[in-house]
């Protein structure tokens, strides 16, 4: 993951993404990684257009944000009304012994 990050700020600055741009960024950041990670990732990036592949991480990052909200909240309501019913149990079964 460090070096996609090396990648993303080669990118931001403007520089070629390369083994060698890549490397000297972990090196300034004083991370050590392996060589064929680095090398893979540099050629899984030739081609791609980064920009584009950031808006679409973004949109699809947020449409689950969006239409997820109230899925989210209605699980909520049902695991406190599950713990209060487990605690109602629980007393009830310390009722039963103490009578």
């Amino acid at each position: 993951m460090k070096d996609v990050y090396a990648a993303l700020l080669l990118h931001k600055a403007g520089k070629q993404i390369s083994e060698e741009n890549v490397k000297k960024v972990l090196a300034a950041a004083g991370v050590q990684e392996d060589d064929t990670k680095i090398k893979a990732l540099c050629v899984a990036l030739q081609g791609v257009n980064i920009d584009e592949a950031l808006k679409q991480a973004a949109v699809v990052a947020a449409a689950p944000a969006v239409g997820g909200a109230a899925p989210a909240k209605a699980e909520a309501k049902e695991e406190e009304k599950s713990e209060e019913k487990k605690e109602e149990e629980a007393a009830q079964g310390l009722a039963a012994l103490f009578g």
